[in-house]
C-alpha cells in the first residue's frame, strides 16, 4: 500500500501514442477501446493505461486502503479532489486529486 501501483497516459489518438510510446519504449498495448492497457518490457514496472479521448495528462496513481478516507486527508492537507472516489465495473475504486501545488495524480484501492 501507498507505493506506485498504476500509470496513465491520456491520449487523442492512440495508434499515434501505441506508435510513438512502441517504438520509443517498446511498451506494448492491449485492447482497442476507450481504455487500453499499456505494459512495459520491465517486469517490475507498474502497468498502466492509455485513456483514450482524455488528452493532456499523464499522471500516476498510488495504491491506497480506504481511496474516501484518503480524498478527506488530502483535501485536509491543502490538496483538491478533482474526481471523487468512483467504482469501475470490474471492482477498483479510484480518485484524482491535486497536491496544494495543484500537480495532479490519482489513488485506487484495488477490488476485493
Amino acid at each position: 500500500m501507498n507505493g506506485i501501483g498504476w500509470f496513465q497516459v491520456g491520449v487523442s489518438d492512440a495508434a499515434v501514442a501505441r506508435r510513438f510510446y512502441g517504438e520509443l519504449f517498446g511498451w506494448t498495448f492491449g485492447g482497442d477501446g476507450a481504455y487500453q492497457m499499456i505494459t512495459t518490457p520491465d517486469e517490475r514496472s507498474v502497468m498502466g493505461g492509455l485513456a483514450v479521448g482524455q488528452p493532456g495528462h499523464a499522471i500516476f496513481y498510488v495504491v491506497v486502503e480506504d481511496v474516501p478516507g484518503v480524498c478527506e486527508r488530502v483535501e485536509a492537507a491543502g490538496g483538491k479532489v478533482l474526481v471523487p472516489p468512483t467504482q469501475t465495473d470490474d471492482g477498483p475504486v479510484f480518485a484524482k486529486v491535486t497536491d496544494p501545488e495543484g500537480n495532479h495524480f490519482g489513488i485506487f484501492q484495488p477490488r476485493g
